[in-house]
């Protein structure tokens, strides 16, 4: 924990920034959302599984060690700012409002929305640099993907 620490505030950072991939910093966001109520659900933890396929067309293998990968990244606490700012340099706006589709449908898994969570989307789509109405429209997409009860 101090040579993280230590290599945090040094600048050597180069460990986490060089491992980051578009589909680990979808699935890394994602757990954040799933974890800003503090409570990480088996629905939101298929959910993720299953966007991750869709998304990035990854195997059920690939996609459980992505998810692996990023449980371990949460607890280290990296943050929103290294995959937004990845995410920024690697996807057009049409990749970054499906990222954002993609955390409110995982948001919606569970049929409820914490405040938190909301949040947290908020601040990953201006991170993102979207738009209100975009991350509004990615809200909507997602309520309208939502299979009927």
């Amino acid at each position: 924990m101090l040579a993280k620490l230590i290599s945090l505030f040094s600048g050597d950072d180069t460990e986490q920034t060089t491992e980051i991939r578009p589909e680990l910093a979808a699935a890394s966001l994602m757990l954040e959302v799933s974890w800003a109520d503090h409570e990480l659900s088996t629905e939101e933890l298929s959910s993720v599984h299953k966007l991750l396929t869709e998304l990035y067309g990854v195997d059920a293998a690939k996609a459980q060690s992505l998810i692996d990968d990023a449980k371990e990244r949460l607890q280290t606490n990296i943050g929103l700012h290294p995959y937004t700012s990845f995410l920024n340099e690697h996807l057009d706006e049409n990749g970054r409002f499906e990222v954002v589709c993609a955390l409110w449908e995982l948001a919606l898994a569970d049929d409820h929305v914490d405040k938190f969570e909301e949040h947290t989307i908020r601040r990953v789509s201006d991170l993102l640099y979207l738009s209100h109405s975009r991350f509004i429209e990615a809200k909507l997409s997602a309520k309208s993907n939502r299979p009927s009860p």
